[in-house]
């Protein structure tokens, strides 16, 4: 499903981001990629997203090297993708309903398939008797509800999350975890980059920690080193 071999990214200023990194994803997966600020998860997810462009190495996703995917193939390669940030990204002048149709019209879904697929994302976070509020009339943990909304409304194939509880308190960020492991047992390949402890120890799932770019441990059922 998600494979990285020898991934080398170094930026403009001579930053060594990642060095040398190889770990596999199999379809289906729940991971944790961990590491202290700037140890790499950041950098990895937009690796992933096509953001940044590698410096050396291959990174496969169900079978095509994305590094030889060109611009016009790109947003058809995101579209097997969901993301969740930890700021949430949502416009602010629109409903947690229009967050989640437009998000799935930019994909180029048809407005058949938005409006069967949107209440179905947000019921499945909870919110389907929100749908109508505005993300300033919602709590932190309710707004970040939305955008896991948005990020499964496509039915990706695989979800990537990028310190998704950070900005949230304790409750809210198992009530996200319990979405986020929901819809791993629906089939969803995930891998969240984190530095919650408490969350990786209890979880006990794969356990991915980066050291200063590289990968030092790799742990089925791992706790946070």
């Amino acid at each position: 499903m998600l494979t990285f071999r020898g991934v080398t990214k170094v930026y403009p200023n001579g930053t060594v981001a990642l060095d040398d990194v190889s770990f596999s994803i199999a379809k289906g997966e729940f991971a944790f990629v961990i590491g202290s600020s700037g140890s790499g998860k950041s950098t990895l997810i937009r690796l992933l997203m096509k953001e940044e462009d590698l410096t050396g190495g291959r990174i496969g996703v169900n079978g095509k090297d994305i590094g030889l995917l060109d611009r016009r193939e790109t947003p058809y390669y995101r579209r097997q993708l969901g993301v969740v940030f930890q700021d949430f990204r949502l416009l602010n002048d629109r409903t947690a309903y229009e967050n989640v149709a437009f998000a799935m019209h930019i994909a180029g879904a048809a407005p058949r398939q938005i409006r069967r697929q949107v209440p179905m994302a947000l019921s499945l976070v909870g919110l389907a008797k929100k749908s109508h509020c505005h993300p300033a009339e919602l709590s932190g943990g309710e707004q970040q509800r939305i955008a896991i909304a948005r990020a499964i409304a496509n039915n990706p194939l695989i979800l990537l999350a990028d310190e998704p509880t950070g900005n949230l308190d304790p409750e809210n960020s198992w009530d996200i975890m319990g979405i986020m492991s929901e819809l791993n047992g629906m089939g969803t390949t995930l891998l969240i980059a984190t530095h919650e402890k408490s969350i990786v120890d209890r979880l006990s799932k794969r356990v991915i920690s980066l050291e200063a770019g590289r990968v030092a441990h790799d742990v089925e059922k791992g706790r946070y080193v």
